[in-house]
């Protein structure tokens, strides 16, 4: 199952022996595993994993390269991108407010920092902690912005809290299976994005040359439905990262991989935050 992440939907975790996707959650009779020949210790290849040790055998000795990905690898590693998001926007919050070109000159670069990490093979922590940081530049500084705002204090924490409950909220409904990811879930998701992106930018490019709100997505009645839109969209791509991690995790997937599984929550969790960011900006009517 490949992640609909928006920078993860050409490809999927990636493995030393060439290019792999996932097509199906493992399973009898089901696809086979695209780890079998890159990892002698992914799934179905590990004579210790279903308790058949031989006694006169010694312990598998595990590498960086061989040792597979654990769900503590995933919440570590993701969890020290989010705190380096939280750093640097801790630092545009206080010193970038009033700096709003270094800002966007900031998240213009984490956006080409991430467009590199998604052509590239195999996961680069330095380059995805780079990206954090200078998103986490961005975000504070436009968020220090906007708190400054009249109408708009408090708005930010609100969009923190906001993030937090939907992520809460959809790992729950994926857990439980209330939301089941399929094959014609992922279509639907991915068709829906890519019609939300293209009405965005349609959207701004009516704003640049005709002037005015554009198509009206910024504000009143019309806004808070593509605001609303938004964020169910990032609830859905976060159902299809979590699908990644656990098919990566069932497939033996190297340990490197779950600095791309951290690399796609947060660019969700980004994206959850902005769209919150710009509906509570509209409710709020600013």
């Amino acid at each position: 199952m490949r992640s609909s992440n928006p920078v993860f939907s050409r490809r999927g975790f990636s493995r030393d022996t060439g290019y792999a996707g996932f097509n199906a959650p493992p399973q009898a009779g089901g696809a086979a595993n695209p780890y079998a020949g890159a990892n002698p210790y992914a799934q179905g290849g590990n004579p210790y994993a279903q308790g058949q040790q031989d006694a006169t055998q010694a312990p598998p000795q595990y590498t960086p390269q061989t040792r597979p990905m654990t769900m503590d690898d995933v919440v570590t590693r993701t969890g020290m991108t989010l705190g380096t998001v939280i750093a640097g926007a801790t630092v545009g919050w206080l010193f970038l407010t009033q700096n709003p070109g270094f800002a966007i000159g900031a998240g213009l670069v984490a956006m080409v920092l991430a467009l590199v990490q998604s052509f590239k093979r195999k996961p680069s922590p330095a380059l995805i902690l780079a990206y954090a940081a200078l998103e986490g530049l961005f975000l504070g500084a436009l968020s220090g912005l906007i708190n400054d705002l009249p109408k708009m204090n408090g708005a930010p924490m609100q969009a923190v809290l906001g993030t937090m409950a939907v992520f809460v909220a959809m790992l729950v409904a994926y857990k439980t299976r209330i939301v089941r990811v399929t094959a014609r879930f992922t279509r639907f998701v991915m068709i829906a994005a890519m019609g939300f992106v293209l009405l965005s930018l349609v959207n701004v490019m009516f704003m640049v040359f005709g002037g005015g709100e554009g198509l009206g997505f910024r504000s009143g009645g019309l806004g808070i439905v593509f605001g609303i839109v938004g964020v169910v969209l990032g609830a859905l791509f976060l159902a299809l990262d979590f699908k990644q991690v656990e098919d990566g995790i069932a497939y033996g997937a190297p340990r490197e991989e779950s600095w791309l599984a951290a690399f796609g929550l947060t660019l969700t969790l980004v994206w959850i935050y902005m769209e919150m960011l710009r509906l509570i900006s509209i409710l709020r009517g600013d």
